[in-house]
């Protein structure tokens, strides 16, 4: 991993932080949580779901101004909290935008099943680089493609041969159901908008 974030130290004054590390991250989702900062999820490919703090992201002139929307993937730089599993997000430098993913409603719908999916499906804090990689490739196909049923159907197909669940009875739909526990909701909002019910 090569760029300037790519760098170990010891943060000087983030205090409770400690160490900064640096990883690439696919952006999966945001809430707020003051009225200038927001919580920012990541799937990383090193380590697994994170939760960032993003101070003052909100606020017009933010370093993070324009960096942190849904499906943006690039490098971030993260001080590790010492306790607890929120941590502070340093840098951002975003390699793949996905316009192509708000084309749309299917594919903004789909793109956000497949990031739900995901995180379900892997560890906090666990790195699972198959995983990491099997999704940043689903976007960038849905940012050049077309969001149908084949297309998701194909995903669910990768996810249980990564997960080590495929070929069991019942096929990768019910051995997804079984592992996970139940489907994002968006998953019936797909099947009733791409014309297939149930």
């Amino acid at each position: 991993m090569a760029t300037a974030l790519k760098r170990v130290y010891q943060a000087k004054s983030q205090i409770p932080f400690s160490v900064v590390f640096s990883t690439e991250a696919i952006l999966i989702r945001t809430t707020r949580l003051t009225d200038t900062s927001l919580i920012v999820h990541w799937f990383t490919a090193d380590e697994g779901l994170l939760k960032t703090v993003a101070k003052g992201a909100l606020r017009p002139k933010s370093a993070f101004a324009g960096k942190l929307d849904l499906f943006f993937s690039g490098e971030i730089g993260v001080a590790r909290a010492r306790k607890g599993e929120l941590h502070h997000l340093r840098e951002v430098s975003i390699n793949r935008w996905r316009q192509g993913l708000r084309r749309d409603y299917a594919t903004t719908l789909m793109a956000g099943y497949f990031c739900q999916l995901a995180e379900a499906a892997v560890e906090r804090e666990q790195a699972d680089e198959a995983l990491h990689d099997l999704l940043s490739r689903a976007l960038d196909h849905l940012d050049e493609g077309v969001a149908d049923l084949k297309v998701m159907h194909h995903f669910e197909r990768r996810l249980a041969e990564v997960l080590g669940i495929s070929g069991q009875r019942g096929g990768n739909e019910a051995a997804l159901l079984d592992h996970l526990g139940k489907f994002p909701d968006t998953r019936r909002a797909l099947l009733e908008r791409l014309g297939k019910t149930g």
